[in-house]
């Protein structure tokens, strides 16, 4: 297998050195973890890009849930990913519902056309879809989208763990939708990794756990380091 990859949530440049101190391969870039991770500001991420040489994910997100906001939360998500963009981020995390809870196609096309050529990740939107399976073969030729954050479930990688073997499994069987990698992450723990290796899924993301003295505090780089030792001695 090859070497897992390791994403680290990062608050701050003062998270994201801690993070690569600590062995992350890439981070994910928010604010307002209250809200379960919302879009940074173009400080925050020009901060962040400055402080470390590995790549950024950079969450377009305005507001708690997964609705893009209508025409107008459309247009802002536009010009956030847009001036983000010109600031020089590459890559983005960005997912969006409808009403019926299938993926908002409009918006998400919408906010990948102002970042052509990027990559990206659909977040645990897909965790909240009415229909996973249907949600995945709605975006199957999205351009740019390599990943999926995802439990497996609303609840957690506990409880989310049999849908993620056996999406893991349809990805190995290259089903329609199913291409892209699975980076699992919402209540991972350590315990959860040998088995998600067998099952052949090489991508974690880790928030939480990277701060064992809560949000407040910063990410702790022997936290990531741990992570780190544990993903490659599986």
């Amino acid at each position: 297998m090859s070497r897992p990859i390791l994403e680290v949530v990062a608050l701050s440049a003062e998270d994201a050195a801690a993070a690569e101190a600590g062995g992350a391969d890439r981070l994910e870039v928010v604010t307002d973890m209250a809200a379960d991770g919302l879009s940074p500001s173009l400080e925050t991420f020009t901060a962040v890009r400055e402080a470390v040489g590995i790549p950024l994910r950079v969450m377009l997100r305005l507001a708690d849930g997964f609705s893009a906001g209508g025409d107008a939360g459309i247009e802002e998500l536009c010009a956030r990913a847009d001036a983000l963009r010109t600031a020089g981020a590459e890559e983005f995390v960005l997912g969006f519902l409808d009403d019926a809870g299938q993926a908002d196609l409009r918006a998400v096309e919408a906010v990948t056309a102002v970042v052509p050529g990027c990559r990206w990740t659909f977040h645990r939107a897909l965790d909240r879809a009415a229909d996973r399976d249907a949600l995945r073969k709605q975006l199957a030729d999205m351009p740019g989208l390599d990943t999926y954050l995802t439990a497996g479930s609303p609840d957690g990688v506990a409880e989310g763990y049999p849908t993620l073997l056996a999406e893991a499994a349809r990805g190995a069987a290259h089903e329609p939708g199913y291409g892209p990698r699975l980076l699992v992450g919402g209540g991972l723990t350590l315990a959860h990794v040998p088995g998600l290796r067998r099952a052949g899924i090489d991508a974690f993301h880790i928030g939480s756990a990277a701060r064992p003295e809560g949000w407040a505090a910063p990410v702790d780089p022997a936290a990531v380091q741990t992570w780190r030792q544990a993903l490659d001695g599986d």
